[in-house]
């Protein structure tokens, strides 16, 4: 089979495409025939060494896939042969076909797409429990979406919506706010162009965000803390600007804001029943149509242009690899 492979850790343009043996089901294991793969941001730091999982050289780096169960091994009771899936784990996603626990396979919505389906349980995956379990948002609060043109941005956007509150998306350039517009957001700030926290204020009436989606980090989070609410709650889902700030707490203290944390791989391993209970909810949305997943497709071979996209803050939606 081909497969991307990373042999040393580094940026991206290390990777190599190769022609390896495919891959065996294990006790407990299926095997897929991996249709499209999600790229996400920790995969950068997968390859680059920086994320706190380091699997053994050489590796295929990808932790979310969709394709359809070719073979199972021993003891594999809910997946059978010719079911689609979507995998999600940490490593062998970007290959045609991937071996992965059984447990780490949940059902593909009906009448989805593989291309779609490869980009939804990270991105919708993380906004739902954040928003959900974590930021415990109401119906008529207001929520702030940082990043609002990324996977998990637009993710929280529109689940924002669904779940009943005002949405303000901020992200870097006017083409992103139409996107994050066309998710469904009520409002908007271009944070290079406008004061974040004065533009934040002004939208609430002086009260300031309920909740804040915090996928960007760098310089952005401070300002957007304080223009935070009374009681609210401040999500720390990722650091896609590169630099992970310093917060002074007594921000956190005038508030009595919550800052909290939102590492939603770790939660589905510590509570599998309630990560099984998102999805069932986040499904329901899927194939009523509310929920509508913005993708792009890149072949393989163009990995690179997939990665760099990424990398470079230039993607809008979800970003996926085809085999």
């Amino acid at each position: 089979m081909k497969a991307l492979r990373c042999k040393e850790l580094g940026g991206f343009d290390k990777l190599v495409i190769e022609t390896i043996d495919d891959p065996v089901p294990g006790a407990g294991e299926v095997l897929i025939d991996v249709a499209a793969a999600g790229i996400n941001f920790p995969d950068l730091l997968v390859i680059a060494g920086k994320y706190q999982f380091k699997p053994p050289l050489p590796f295929v780096p990808g932790g979310e896939g969709s394709g359809t169960v070719s073979a199972v091994g021993e003891g594999v009771k809910r997946v059978k042969v010719g079911d689609r899936v979507i995998a999600v784990g940490l490593v062998g996603a970007f290959a045609e076909k991937m071996v992965i626990a059984e447990a780490a396979t949940l059902p593909m919505p009906s009448g989805m797409a593989f291309e779609t389906a490869a980009g939804i349980a990270f991105t919708y995956g993380t906004s739902y429990y954040a928003l959900n379990q974590q930021g415990r948002l109401e119906a008529g609060e207001t929520l702030l979406v940082l990043g609002a043109a990324g996977g998990v941005g637009l993710a929280a956007v529109e689940i924002g919506k669904q779940m009943g509150a005002r949405v303000i998306a901020a992200a870097s350039s006017e083409e992103k706010l139409d996107a994050a517009e066309a998710a469904g957001a009520d409002l908007r700030i271009n944070y290079t162009t406008e004061p974040l926290k004065e533009r934040i204020k002004e939208l609430t009436e002086g009260r300031g965000a309920d909740v804040v989606y915090d996928p960007v980090g760098g310089e952005y989070s401070e300002k957007a803390l304080r223009a935070t609410g009374w009681n609210g709650r401040f999500l720390v889902i990722g650091f896609a600007a590169g630099e992970i700030p310093k917060i002074p707490l007594n921000l956190a203290l005038l508030k009595s804001a919550h800052i909290i944390g939102v590492f939603w791989g770790a939660w589905t391993q510590r509570d599998p029943a309630g990560s099984a209970k998102n999805f069932r909810a986040l499904h329901e949305h899927f194939e009523a149509g509310r929920l509508t997943p913005r993708v792009t497709p890149y072949p393989l071979a163009d990995y690179g242009q997939a990665l760099g996209a990424l990398a470079g803050r230039r993607a809008v939606g979800k970003l996926v690899l085809t085999m």
